[in-house]
Parts: structure tokens; C-alpha cells; sequence
């Protein structure tokens, strides 16, 4: 399975998208200042997930979620569901 997920960071509030195929450690690597992009601005709480049969199709969802379109949607998605902001 692969996973595309979402974090935010504790400090600024910002949103970071990727994707994995250990859901448990990748957010590990993030808020312990290991990750590349996400280095210095953590720590990161993850706040949503999907799930993929296929590395492809992770890789297609990650790019839809980083698009305009599939940034309103997962802000919309997050604030309506998690009641979180920003």
C-alpha cells in the first residue's frame, strides 16, 4: 500500500502533502527535522490520509492535492471534518 497524506505544522499552520509507503515513519522523519522541504518547520501532526493499491496511483492523488483544485478540496475537507483552520 502507499499513502498520500497530509501534515500541518505546528508553528506556521501550513499544510505539506506527499506520499509514502510507511505512514508511520514518514511523519517521524518530518517532525524530527530529517525531511528535506519540511526541515525547521515542524514540529508536523498528521492530519489526513488515503490510501493506494499502487505507487501511480499515490503519485496521481499527491499531484491532484499540490493542484489548485486539490488544495480547496482538502482545506474544505479539513476544516469541515477536523474543525481545524488555515
Amino acid at each position: 500500500m502507499y499513502y498520500v497524506y497530509i501534515s500541518r505544522s505546528s508553528k506556521s499552520g501550513r499544510l505539506y502533502t506527499g506520499f509514502t509507503s510507511n505512514l508511520r515513519k514518514r511523519p517521524i522523519v518530518h517532525s524530527s527535522n530529517m525531511g528535506g522541504y519540511t526541515s525547521g518547520r515542524g514540529p508536523y501532526r498528521l492530519v489526513y490520509y488515503e490510501a493506494c493499491n499502487n505507487i501511480e496511483d499515490a503519485l496521481a492523488r499527491e499531484l491532484y492535492l499540490k493542484s489548485g483544485m486539490g488544495k480547496r478540496y482538502i482545506k474544505n475537507r479539513i476544516r469541515r471534518f477536523l474543525s481545524l483552520t488555515g
